[in-house]
Order: C-alpha cells, then sequence, then structure tokens
C-alpha cells in the first residue's frame, strides 16, 4: 500500500467468521499523519475495497467533518442526498449525514444502504468522530458470502424479486413529506412514476406504496452474486412480539408501516427470517470503533449494522456513485 503507510487485513475483532479479510485495515504511520496523506493511493484503496469489500483507515488526523467530506468526495463521484430515506438522519454538510438515529438501547441489524429500493450508492463512508463509551459498533458482512451460505431455496426465491409495502405517517413511521423532501402530492406522484413505485393515497390523506425490488443482484463490476435487500428490517418478525401483535390488532396487516412480500404478493413466513437472520449473524464481523476511525465500504460487497452504546456517540455518513437495478 505505498511505502508510507501500512496494510493489513488483520484487525483486533470481537466476531469475525472464518476466513475473513473484512475489512482490510490501513494504519497512519505516525500520530498527526492527515488523512489525506492517502490522496495518492486512492486507485489502490478502492482496488482492495473491491477485493475486500471494505477498508478501515485507523490512526490519520481528522481534525473536522469537512475533512472527512473531503476525502469521501476525492474518490471522483459527487456525494449523494439522502433521499427516499427509511431511517430517520440529519444533514451535517453537504452530503455528509448523521448515522441513523434510532435510540441508542436499539440494534439496528445488518443490511446494505438503501437495498429497499432500486437505486442505491455504490460507495458509503463512515467516519467515527466519537466512539461510544460501550458498544456502538458498525458491524460488517461479506454481502457475498452471505448470497453463498443462505439456504438454496431461500435463495432462489429472492432472486424473483421482492415487493415492499410502506404506509407513511400516523406517527408510525416517517412521513411521506419527509422521505420524499416536499410537501407537494404532486411531487411525490412524479417521484413515484421515476422509480417504478405504486402508490395509493388513503382515506386519512396518507400514503401507501409498493415497489418491486432486487432480492439478490450481480456487482457491475466484479460480477459476484450478492445478496441484496432488506427484506427481513421490512417484515412483520422484526417487530417485537408484543409490538407486533398491537399494531396488526390496531391498524391491521393491510396498514402496518412496513412489510415485504415475495414478487408474486405471496406473505413471507417467519420461519424463513430465522434462517436468513441466522445466516446474517454467522458473517457478521464486529470491531471496535476508535475515535477518528474511517470506514470505506462498497455497498454492495459489504453490508452494515449498529449495535446498542452507552455514552456520547457520533458516527457521520457519505455516499456517492449511485447504481440503478433494472427488473
Amino acid at each position: 500500500m505505498g511505502t508510507n503507510h501500512t496494510s493489513s487485513s488483520r484487525l483486533a475483532t470481537s466476531q469475525r467468521p472464518y476466513g475473513s479479510e473484512l475489512p482490510a485495515l490501513i494504519t497512519a504511520p505516525e500520530a498527526d499523519t492527515p488523512l489525506s496523506s492517502l490522496l495518492p493511493m486512492q486507485r489502490e484503496i478502492e482496488t482492495v475495497v473491491e477485493r475486500v469489500g471494505g477498508v478501515l483507515l485507523r490512526g490519520f488526523n481528522v481534525p473536522d467533518v469537512s475533512d472527512f467530506r473531503a476525502y469521501a468526495a476525492s474518490f471522483g463521484h459527487p456525494l449523494l442526498n439522502y433521499e427516499f430515506g427509511s431511517t430517520p438522519r440529519s444533514a451535517v454538510s453537504g452530503g455528509v449525514y448523521t448515522s441513523t438515529e434510532y435510540p441508542a438501547h436499539q440494534h439496528i441489524p445488518l443490511h446494505n444502504e438503501q437495498a429497499y429500493t432500486t437505486q442505491w450508492p455504490m460507495k458509503i463512508w463512515f467516519h467515527c468522530v466519537l466512539a461510544a463509551g460501550q458498544g456502538g459498533e458498525t458491524p460488517i458482512a461479506d454481502s457475498r458470502a452471505i448470497y453463498r451460505r443462505m439456504p438454496a431455496e431461500i435463495r432462489q426465491r429472492f432472486s424473483d424479486g421482492l415487493v415492499y409495502v410502506r404506509n407513511y405517517g400516523n406517527g408510525l413511521d416517517l412521513p411521506w413529506q419527509a422521505v420524499f423532501n416536499t410537501e407537494e402530492e404532486a411531487e411525490v406522484e412524479a417521484a413515484c412514476q421515476r422509480l417504478g413505485i405504486e402508490w395509493e393515497w388513503k382515506d386519512d390523506g396518507e400514503l401507501r406504496t409498493w415497489q418491486y425490488c432486487q432480492g439478490v443482484a450481480q456487482h457491475p463490476r466484479s460480477g459476484d452474486w450478492v445478496w441484496m435487500n432488506q427484506a427481513h428490517l421490512f417484515h412483520a418478525s422484526n417487530l417485537a412480539a408484543d409490538v407486533r401483535d398491537t399494531l396488526i390488532d390496531s391498524v391491521g396487516v393491510e396498514n402496518l408501516p412496513r412489510n415485504v412480500l415475495y414478487a408474486d404478493g405471496s406473505e413471507i413466513g417467519d420461519d424463513t427470517f430465522a434462517l436468513i437472520r441466522q445466516v446474517l449473524a454467522a458473517e457478521t464481523v464486529i470491531f471496535p470503533w476508535q475515535s477518528g476511525d474511517v470506514l470505506m465500504l462498497d455497498n454492495m460487497l459489504a453490508a452494515h449494522a449498529r449495535t446498542p452504546f452507552q455514552g456520547p456517540r457520533k458516527v457521520v455518513v457519505a455516499m456517492a456513485e449511485g447504481y440503478g437495478w433494472q427488473p
């Protein structure tokens, strides 16, 4: 990795599947080495990311979020806005956002960013501005390994695609105004047409959408097949049992904030997601953040998550190089 930096695939972890190289580790040669010192090595770093799935840059000096933003933008693609979101985030600085703002006690399962749509970023960066006192890791996993380990019958069924159902607002999920970044219904409809989303305005003025998306996908450069969906996050089995029962009793299955179906519209059983979650757990890599770390992932080759934490924590995110899946 050049003569002035140390590159290694070995990283102290609290969990790692056998044979995993994720993430490759690049450490600063000495204290106060600026992150910008890696700029001449961008192509080499991208090559490692495309082989391994992700690179952790550790020990570099990142004095401000603007330095992180400049580094992410230096790979040649404009940073993307967070659009058609499924979780709450706040903008920090042009193209840089907070990581998902769920309460600290909640676990965020493994997922590839925006894999519940047909358009997603190919590159994603995380910058740990402040590591939590306890927990708060960003677990990652190789999406190729997940695809290979997934039971063949599940992999085959998901290869036909999935239908995501969303019911916005009503205090149960993000309002459509926040997801589509508009107050105008006509603009929502235009966005749905552009994205291939079916929609319905319900009697209470809220929005329901259906979108046919990929369950698996082929990486456009490497040709590798990857597990590429967020079905386990959208399915009702992701809810606590008491919350799930209460919601179904009060609003009905058709009005759950989120749901996912097979491509033919049939339901996906809880037992299928139990197996899927077992595979995800088996492929998970967990390493402790250090303040100042920068993690770069190929968003198709590597999934990410978040563990519960205690104390202050600040991790920011940038995304680039949009890609679209065609059925």
